[in-house]
């Protein structure tokens, strides 16, 4: 992991400017500010502690102490939220861990916190341009999150087989390794248990989890000098591709039944011999009979191939079949949970700044997939989503009336039917916008569509100048007169 932010080329510390909180200028060694006069002697000691924990964070991570490395990150912006150096430090360090969307989601925050000059841009566009990746990325989520629930439901023989896949696909995934090995632990597999944890530890070197279970594993395990007596009293030889160790008395008992499928053989074959020594008679019918029954039985196996073969085939497409739609199902499911995620937090950042345009943030959250935010959002994410589309309501719907509004009386009625829209979703009450939206299609000759409009103003606003006005407009749609 190469690791470039506030340390020069011969790993000394840089001393990061500071700035003054109420004019923005630089702060000299006082303890007010020389611009203005503010007190800043607290304010220094906060960004000091905060940069004391960024370059902490950033000298564990040189080691590839990367849990440690990410507590010191994250004490860092609890201090300094606005560390730019410290996210995108705490961005790759997730991502070499193998928690992309972690890393992804840090990456995205620094990036809306300083848009210019900002390595996260790279990040960012390094895994957008590369989307080969990124879908191999989403398949580990996906397959990583099954072999939880299989863990849940007992089916840990399943949940290995996924877990299998996951580390394959992403070695780095220390959190899938972990689990893994924790499998293992649970079958008695110990050296296999303790091949992951090692894998683990060479990826994050100081991660407690896989200290701990390294350490069961450890004294799980019988000592060396007895697996090295057990190898040495074992008969190692080769058949095929694969070594075979075997205890010195099973190959002793090999020799043996050697021995007896020849005695068995020689017995076979006198018998044969007496066999054919039969009168001629019963041997020519003996004869018939062999052949028309090897013809059968060569007939039979023939068909028995056949069907083997098909059936084997049938099953090997169904499962490539399950796993490519398994697959297509996860890449679609993770791609929409990433874009939706995207969206909310630049939609959520822009309203908390302030000083960002209602309507490009009404933009951004119309990007979110409406049926992944009914359907597969958490209670979390609707919250905030529904939070931020009440506060900018009072403000779109007012503007986006004006311009639907001045849109058709210039009679462009595709973009008025637009914003007419948009000013009703965010102010229900506006039955001026839902009376004119009936207009707009009316005049674009969508007269089905006008008429449920229309009738919609006449449910919601009765006894209104404009609920009687849409009375009269569909009776003109349907041709009739008073």
């Amino acid at each position: 992991m190469n690791v470039r932010n506030s340390a020069d080329t011969d790993g000394s510390w840089v001393n990061i400017s500071m700035f003054c909180y109420n004019c923005g200028c630089v702060l000299s060694e006082k303890d007010f500010c020389t611009g203005c006069g503010a007190d800043v002697g607290l304010y220094k000691k906060i960004m000091y502690v905060a940069n004391r924990f960024y370059n902490d964070g950033l000298e564990k991570a040189h080691v590839r102490d990367l849990s440690g490395a990410v507590t010191s990150l994250r004490q860092c912006l609890k201090l300094n939220k606005y560390h730019i150096d410290a996210r995108n430090l705490l961005g790759l360090v997730y991502f070499e861990r193998g928690e992309v969307v972690a890393a992804l989601s840090e990456w995205i925050m620094s990036k809306n916190t300083r848009s210019e000059k900002n390595i996260a841009d790279d990040y960012i566009e390094m895994l957008q341009n590369n989307p080969g990746r990124l879908d191999m990325y989403k398949q580990t989520i996906k397959k990583y999150n099954m072999a939880l629930g299989y863990c849940q439901q007992d089916g840990l023989d399943l949940a290995v087989i996924q877990l299998k896949k996951v580390v394959s696909m992403n070695p780095k995934f220390v959190q899938a390794r972990q689990l893994l090995s924790l499998l293992y632990m649970n079958n008695e597999e110990w050296d296999k248990a303790k091949k992951e944890l090692m894998n683990a530890l060479r990826i994050d070197a100081n991660n407690t989890i896989t200290l701990r279970y390294l350490k069961e594993v450890g004294e799980m395990m019988p000592p060396e000098e007895e697996r090295t007596k057990k190898r040495r009293e074992a008969i190692v030889y080769q058949s095929g591709n694969e070594t075979v160790i075997q205890p010195a008395g099973k190959k002793e008992a090999a020799g043996l039944q050697t021995i007896f499928n020849i005695v068995i053989g020689i017995a076979v074959g006198v018998g044969v011999a007496w066999f054919l020594l039969l009168p001629s008679q019963i041997q020519q019918v003996t004869n018939e009979s062999n052949d028309k029954y090897k013809e059968v039985s060569e007939q039979l196996d023939a068909k028995t191939v056949e069907v083997n073969e098909l059936t084997a085939q049938i099953n090997q497409l169904t499962e490539e079949k399950t796993d490519l739609t398994n697959s297509l199902s996860a890449a679609q499911e993770a791609n929409a949970a990433i874009e939706a995620n995207t969206d909310l937090i630049e939609a959520a950042l822009m309203y908390m700044n302030d000083t960002q345009d209602e309507l490009v943030i009404a933009d951004a959250l119309e990007l979110i997939d409406q049926d992944y935010l009914e359907n597969e959002a958490t209670e979390s994410f609707r919250n905030l989503y529904h939070a931020v589309k009440e506060g900018i309501g009072p403000v779109v719907a007012k503007e986006s009336y004006n311009v639907g509004y001045d849109a058709f009386r210039t009679e462009d009625y595709d973009t008025a039917v637009i914003n007419l829209s948009r000013a009703y979703e965010y102010n229900p009450k506006n039955g001026e916008a839902l009376y004119n939206l009936g207009n707009a299609y009316n005049k674009k000759g969508e007269t089905q569509k006008a008429t449920e409009i229309y009738e919609q103003v006449i449910e919601l606003f009765p006894n209104t100048e404009k609920a009687r006005k849409s009375e009269t407009y569909i009776r003109e749609i349907k041709g009739e007169t008073e």
